[in-house]
């Protein structure tokens, strides 16, 4: 489901978050994220980046706070609603999460088949995913026998080949080479253009640079920094259309 451009997605209202009995590892976390925006989450190790993208992707509930998704407040989301939020989201794990005993191809597939995409419409497009992040010869290759590389990048296209409203990566191109780094951001953007909002945690500055328009929210010890103001009230930017023959556009 597609919102309107400069629609609010995401709303955070002094978020704090703390595992057991613990100090907080996030301290009043406020933000708003927009559709059809491209957000770059960075910070120092330990800085909170990944406690962050599990509240975004709703694996984990605040201590304290709002956080407020597609219009409905996330917190008291009854569970039985919890599936068809999260078929919204696509999410790149820093440790992939694969299928052990799917192929490359049938990973891929798998959130459009739990969609209940009919099988005749699935083989393009997930082989073309395959093709365009280079493991168009992989597609019948189980996790085990893939590279690091490798299994990102079929992490990848399976979080993307639904196009969903938003989604969520840690560190998705840690354990790619820069060439394909870049190839992988420019999938993002790709995606970013059709509507979908980008949430990348990285502390790699140069890909940051490789967005201009993204907007940046930095987190320190806990704490979200925004020192300008643009991420809670991000500028107008005119629209651009999606590159052809990219994510089947």
């Amino acid at each position: 489901m597609s919102q309107p451009d400069d629609a609010e997605i995401v709303h955070f209202d002094n978020v704090g978050l703390r595992y057991g009995t613990g100090k907080e590892v996030l301290t009043d976390v406020s933000f708003t994220l927009y559709s059809g925006r491209f957000y770059f989450l960075t910070g120092a190790s330990g800085a909170g980046k990944t406690s962050m993208l599990k509240l975004l992707y709703l694996a984990q509930r605040p201590s304290r706070g709002l956080i407020r998704m597609f219009g409905t407040d996330a917190i008291t989301l009854p569970r039985e609603r919890l599936p068809g939020f999260r078929r919204r989201l696509g999410v790149v794990f820093q440790d992939f999460r694969l299928v052990p005993h799917l192929s490359a191809f049938d990973n891929v597939a798998l959130p459009l088949r739990v969609a209940g995409v009919p099988e005749r419409d699935i083989i393009k497009p997930v082989s073309d995913m395959l093709e365009w992040v280079g493991l168009g010869d992989r597609s019948n290759a189980r996790p085990a026998t893939l590279s690091g590389g490798e299994q990102q990048r079929v992490a990848i296209a399976r979080a993307v080949i639904g196009r969903p409203d938003m989604l969520v990566a840690d560190e998705p191109t840690g354990n790619v080479d820069p060439e394909m780094a870049v190839k992988l951001l420019r999938l993002f953007e790709a995606l970013n253009r059709l509507g979908t909002t980008v949430v990348v945690a990285t502390h790699d500055v140069h890909l940051i640079q490789k967005v201009p328009e993204s907007m940046i929210m930095r987190l320190d010890k806990g704490r979200l920094s925004d020192p300008t103001g643009a991420l809670r009230y991000p500028p107008r930017r005119a629209a651009v259309p999606p590159k052809p023959d990219v994510l089947g556009a």
